[in-house]
């Protein structure tokens, strides 16, 4: 008999009720580690008290009204997006899926309005993660999102992830726009290198096809900086936000620039929920905090850290791993065992991590975290690797 619950989620066995900052309370009492944060959700750990007073005090005053009438605490925290990014406009959605879909919608937009109606190919990467609408698995194309939901939408190309050559012989002037994660969450933990970024932003120049970042997982000072393509010193037309932004809280966002959005008027998108003031009142404060100069050199110190403790993990283990990847606070231990046993040997000691593709384990811990709890984390990690090392050799 099926669950009430749609079974559709491969769940771990444990079910908490409280957490505090970088821990959760599991329903048995026990303390765990959270080195998954929602999957790079809760940005500022759990129960912060800035963002639960802002809640608080908002849910107080007002819940909902819809797009149909202005909202302050919308038009706050997109003027925020405006001032520290690329953007000239934000769309706010409840999520990245949400996101992607008006990305696509914007693209195939703009090309319209400006006399090509058939330039509407999309050009994404394997290995990619973009959510799991229909828009969003037939731009991803991976076998294990797509398999069942044919037909997928067309208009949607997959090229090697960082094969230079078929990029060059795909992206020409009938391609709408390339859609692409300054790291890859999902996919592994893959980041996209500098050079790359800049070598794209190029490509598409050249041939006038719009730049779309998928920040949803790297963004929101993930990296070190507010947005990862910051490292690489360009910018895209349009970017997806989500998770980070709003802490916990359901928001996203869609950011563009003047030119790519001009056609997106009155009437040709909407959201019913998407900027609601409890959102964007917690998403505004999420900002004020992350978007800190002091805040995301805090970041990038306490990632040099980590990096430099996981890196003297893996020299200890190499039966059981193999390698650490990523940027700032979005790591990954590439595994010489399965993945799911490493998450599992985690819980074991009271660690929460989060599986990805090629063989990686997500470490994706707070922005908040401590040097203590850095500490604490690597040393109950080593414990699980030990446990493993039996079944590596």
């Amino acid at each position: 008999m099926i669950p009430a619950v749609l079974p559709t989620y491969n769940r771990a066995p444990l079910t908490f009720t409280a957490g505090d900052g970088a821990w959760l309370t599991e329903a048995s009492g026990a303390r765990y580690l959270d080195f998954a944060a929602g999957i790079a959700v809760n940005a500022l750990g759990h129960a912060h008290p800035v963002l639960v007073a802002a809640l608080s005090e908002q849910a107080g005053r007002l819940w909902h009204v819809s797009n149909l009438y202005r909202i302050p605490e919308q038009e706050r925290l997109a003027a925020m997006l405006v001032e520290k990014t690329f953007a000239d406009t934000v769309f706010f959605t409840n999520s990245g899926t949400e996101a992607l879909e008006l990305a696509v919608k914007m693209v195939r937009k703009h090309w319209h309005a400006a006399g090509q109606p058939e330039r509407t190919t999309i050009l994404a990467f394997e290995g990619a993660f973009h959510g799991r609408s229909m828009a969003a698995i037939s731009a991803a194309g991976s076998e294990k999102m797509t398999a069942g939901f044919a037909p997928l939408l067309p208009g949607f190309r997959q090229l090697p992830f960082g094969d230079h050559a078929a990029l060059k012989a795909a992206l020409d002037e009938t391609v709408a726009a390339v859609i692409v994660e300054p790291v890859q969450g999902e996919g592994g933990i893959r980041p996209l290198p500098d050079v790359c970024l800049k070598g794209l932003r190029a490509a598409c120049d050249a041939v006038g096809a719009l730049l779309v970042f998928d920040e949803v997982q790297c963004g929101m000072g993930r990296t070190g900086r507010l947005f990862a393509h910051e490292w690489a010193g360009v910018d895209p037309d349009i970017m997806m936000v989500a998770k980070g932004i709003g802490g916990g809280f359901p928001i996203g966002a869609l950011l563009a620039t003047e030119a790519a959005a001009a056609a997106m008027t009155a009437g040709t998108h909407g959201s019913t929920y998407g900027g609601n003031p409890l959102g964007c009142a917690v998403g505004a404060k999420v900002m004020e905090i992350i978007a800190e100069e002091g805040f995301l050199a805090e970041v990038r110190r306490k990632a040099g850290l980590l990096r430099q403790k996981l890196e003297g993990l893996v020299a200890a283990h190499p039966e059981v791993f193999e390698g650490v990847r990523g940027a700032g606070l979005m790591l990954g231990l590439k595994c010489r065992v399965a993945p799911a046993d490493v998450v599992a040997a985690g819980h074991a000691q009271h660690l929460l991590t989060v599986p990805a593709a090629d063989n990686v384990v997500r470490l994706l811990p707070p922005l908040t975290i401590t040097d203590d709890e850095i500490a604490e984390a690597v040393a109950r990690l080593d414990a699980a690797a030990r446990s493993l090392a039996p079944q590596a050799a």
